[in-house]
Protein backbone atom coordinates (compact mmCIF):
# COMPACT_ATOMS: atom_id res chain seq x y z
CA UNK A 1 0.00 0.00 0.00
CA UNK A 2 1.13 3.40 -0.45
CA UNK A 3 1.98 6.29 2.15
CA UNK A 4 -0.90 8.63 2.16
CA UNK A 5 1.94 11.80 1.07
CA UNK A 6 2.79 9.99 -1.97
CA UNK A 7 -0.92 9.81 -3.57
CA UNK A 8 -1.32 12.19 -6.12
CA UNK A 9 -4.95 13.19 -7.05
CA UNK A 10 -5.27 14.56 -10.77
CA UNK A 11 -7.38 17.68 -11.69
CA UNK A 12 -7.83 16.82 -14.96
CA UNK A 13 -7.29 14.07 -17.63
CA UNK A 14 -7.69 13.00 -21.01
CA UNK A 15 -7.74 10.02 -22.90
CA UNK A 16 -6.68 9.40 -26.32
CA UNK A 17 -6.89 7.25 -29.27
CA UNK A 18 -3.91 7.07 -31.25
CA UNK A 19 -1.80 5.01 -34.15
CA UNK A 20 1.30 4.97 -32.31
CA UNK A 21 2.27 1.39 -32.79
CA UNK A 22 5.34 0.45 -31.13
CA UNK A 23 7.28 1.25 -27.88
CA UNK A 24 10.41 3.48 -28.84
CA UNK A 25 8.24 6.09 -30.75
CA UNK A 26 5.54 5.77 -27.78
CA UNK A 27 8.74 6.34 -26.17
CA UNK A 28 10.15 9.47 -27.77
CA UNK A 29 6.64 11.33 -27.76
CA UNK A 30 6.13 10.60 -23.97
CA UNK A 31 9.49 12.89 -23.45
CA UNK A 32 8.90 15.14 -25.62
CA UNK A 33 4.94 15.56 -24.34
CA UNK A 34 6.62 15.54 -20.62
CA UNK A 35 8.92 18.80 -22.35
CA UNK A 36 5.99 20.57 -23.18
CA UNK A 37 3.67 19.79 -20.50
CA UNK A 38 6.32 19.22 -17.33
CA UNK A 39 3.77 19.19 -14.69
CA UNK A 40 2.00 15.81 -15.32
CA UNK A 41 2.14 12.07 -15.63
CA UNK A 42 1.82 10.60 -19.41
CA UNK A 43 1.27 7.36 -20.42
CA UNK A 44 1.32 5.01 -23.07
CA UNK A 45 -0.90 2.01 -23.52
CA UNK A 46 -0.01 -0.08 -27.11
CA UNK A 47 -1.55 -3.25 -26.00
CA UNK A 48 -4.86 -1.40 -25.76
CA UNK A 49 -6.95 -1.94 -29.03
CA UNK A 50 -7.10 1.84 -29.34
CA UNK A 51 -3.56 2.29 -28.52
CA UNK A 52 -4.08 4.58 -25.53
CA UNK A 53 -2.25 7.77 -25.09
CA UNK A 54 -3.07 9.28 -21.07
CA UNK A 55 -2.50 12.77 -20.24
CA UNK A 56 -3.05 13.35 -16.29
CA UNK A 57 -2.29 17.08 -15.13
CA UNK A 58 -3.36 19.41 -11.58
CA UNK A 59 -4.37 21.63 -13.99
CA UNK A 60 -6.77 21.10 -16.62
CA UNK A 61 -4.92 19.43 -19.85
CA UNK A 62 -4.98 21.15 -23.27
CA UNK A 63 -6.61 18.67 -25.65
CA UNK A 64 -6.35 20.67 -28.55
CA UNK A 65 -2.58 20.90 -27.74
CA UNK A 66 -1.71 17.63 -27.30
CA UNK A 67 -3.82 16.63 -30.60
CA UNK A 68 -1.93 19.42 -32.59
CA UNK A 69 1.25 18.55 -31.41
CA UNK A 70 0.69 14.68 -32.41
CA UNK A 71 -0.22 15.54 -35.90
CA UNK A 72 2.65 17.71 -36.07
CA UNK A 73 5.05 14.18 -35.06
CA UNK A 74 3.11 12.00 -37.99
CA UNK A 75 0.43 10.68 -35.61
CA UNK A 76 -3.18 10.91 -34.57
CA UNK A 77 -4.75 11.48 -31.34
CA UNK A 78 -8.06 11.73 -31.15
CA UNK A 79 -10.02 12.04 -27.21
CA UNK A 80 -11.80 8.87 -26.05
CA UNK A 81 -15.03 9.83 -24.63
Amino acid sequence: MMPVHDLKISASVEVFKTNVVNKPVANRLKRALEKLLPHSRISFDLEDCDRVLRVEAQIPVDAALIARFMQQEGYAAAILL
